[in-house]
């Protein structure tokens, strides 16, 4: 084993909108920061990817198999690269909304209470916009939270197609709102552009390593500070020294690692007294509905619209159902978010239609319900083998949302007697996930505290979506953002000490 020469200050593990925010937070500071990321650089932007070609290659899977609650294995799609999963997601940047952070009634249970309220995360999703260069409009969604500031740029134009349903559909009584997407120079901003790169290029005390596995967390022989990341690199295995460590792996990888990283202080893993790592795995509910127009489209264009009328409930239903947007260009997402299956079945009422042919004459709608935390919905080892057990709740506040829905839909479409095919996204598909490690006061009840620092380790923090105490149903990347900008002013003020 190699021990690295160097001492770090800061090692951040991963790079996706945690970790590559955190790391651009934290590079003024000039303190020495090494970034390990287990990807390479992509060779060209996600924007400018043909998605049937990244199936086929299968770009965005990761290389090493799950299991399921069956113990069938499977790939997890997830994105290994400089800029993590914000490599492939859409450019949303949604604020949570107010009641997102109390505890809330649902069909099938309770959304617990976050321990910080809208107004502790505004300041910081303020920040994060501007930061990631959103664009939007504010005042057409009803359940829309207060903004100490405008959106920074002006929103994002739709297809006329999509603006023509829109009317049609706030001839109905309800109030679709444009998206906040972030959009910078190069096309939709991530946190490879966003995070790292200025970061690197500003600031010459931020090192990155690439091709970096790390695959175990090494703490002092009390156990109450992590001494050294080992790291796999080139087939050689490396150890980093630092002062403090930040995970940024996904919810997923970052619970597997703290679970893997257990020794004789730890058994059951590190920061992990509470028996809630890897516990409370939630990835939302959520659907494509694809809906057959009369005129083509390029199938490539962005996201940038969205209903919250169901948001919490209708008429007919009292509680929570969730969000709806527009999916884009189906080429672009549809096919993208692994949905190719309802396109076949589309294909059935064009007879003589590709499925590219097919998908330039056709609008995705993307729905997303909110699921709810339960502790046997987990990430966990067994054998050494990477399981993610996840059974779906609230699954009839999500089939009421897609059928409330496709009702509105025929109510656009009365002159044409549609089927709107339906395609719900498997396990292997990892995106919203949120949740393994919890933050909160309790350190019976959570893993991380309020920081985002482990109960149990001194210097150990966790700055991905692991920290959700509930989903929401929107979108989680500005919050994820916004998080890893609040614990950043916290370790600046850690490291000025």
């Amino acid at each position: 084993m190699i021990i690295d020469d160097q001492y770090y200050d800061v090692i951040i593990i991963g790079t996706g909108a945690g970790g590559g925010t955190l790391t651009r937070k934290l590079a003024s500071t000039g303190k020495k920061i090494l970034v390990l990321e287990q990807g390479e650089f992509l060779e060209k932007e996600s924007s400018e990817l043909v998605d049937v070609e990244v199936f086929k290659k299968e770009d965005f899977h990761a290389p090493e198999q799950c299991y399921d609650c069956d113990g069938e294995p499977f790939p997890p799609q997830a994105s290994y690269s400089v800029g993590g999963n914000t490599k492939l997601y859409s450019g949303v940047l949604q604020r949570m909304r107010e009641k997102d952070f109390e505890e809330i009634q649902h069909q099938d249970g309770i959304s617990p209470q976050w321990p910080f309220k809208y107004q502790d995360f505004e300041p910081y999703y303020t920040e994060a916009e501007k930061l990631y260069r959103a664009h939007g409009q504010k005042g057409e969604d009803p359940t829309e939270p207060p903004h100490s500031e405008d959106y920074p740029f002006p929103v994002v134009d739709s297809q006329p197609q999509v603006e023509e349903i829109c009317h049609s559909i706030s001839q109905q009584g309800l109030h679709p709102a444009y998206l906040p997407i972030g959009i910078g120079d190069q096309g939709r901003t991530d946190s490879e552009d966003t995070g790292v790169t200025p970061a690197i290029a500003i600031n010459n005390n931020v090192t990155l390593k690439t091709s970096a596995k790390v695959v175990c967390l090494h703490t002092n022989p009390s156990g109450k500070v992590v001494k050294a990341v080992q790291t796999e690199i080139g087939g050689r295995s490396y150890l980093f020294m630092g002062d403090i460590i930040v995970l940024s792996c996904g919810a997923v990888n970052s619970a597997a690692l703290l679970l893997r990283s257990a020794n004789e202080k730890h058994p059951q893993g590190l920061a992990n007294s509470s028996n809630l790592v890897g516990r409370n795995l939630m990835k939302q509910l959520m659907t494509v509905v694809v809906q057959l127009t009369p005129t083509s489209n390029s199938g490539l264009f962005q996201r940038t619209r969205y209903i919250n009328d169901f948001y919490w409930g209708d008429k007919d239903f009292s509680y929570p159902m969730g969000h709806i947007q527009n999916s884009g260009g189906i080429l672009q997402d549809v096919i993208f978010s692994e949905s190719p299956p309802i396109l076949s079945i589309a294909a059935k009422l064009m007879p003589g239609f590709g499925l590219k042919q097919l998908a330039k004459r056709s609008i995705g709608w993307w729905l997303q319900t909110e699921d709810l935390p339960r502790p046997k919905n987990q990430v966990y080892l067994q054998n050494s083998k990477l399981h993610i057990n996840y059974t779906p709740n609230n699954t009839e506040a999500h089939d009421r949302l897609i059928y409330r829905w496709i009702d509105v839909l025929k109510a656009v479409d009365k002159n044409r007697q549609n089927i709107y095919p339906r395609g719900e996204t498997p396990i292997q598909v990892l995106a919203h996930q949120c949740g393994t490690c919890r933050f909160g006061e309790n350190p019976k009840t959570s893993v991380l505290d309020l920081d985002c620092r482990t109960h149990d380790l001194d210097n150990l923090y966790v700055v991905d979506s692991s920290f959700f105490p509930s989903s929401s149903a929107t979108s989680p990347a500005l919050t994820v953002i916004a998080n890893a900008l609040r614990v950043g002013e916290h370790l600046i003020e850690r490291l000025k000490g």
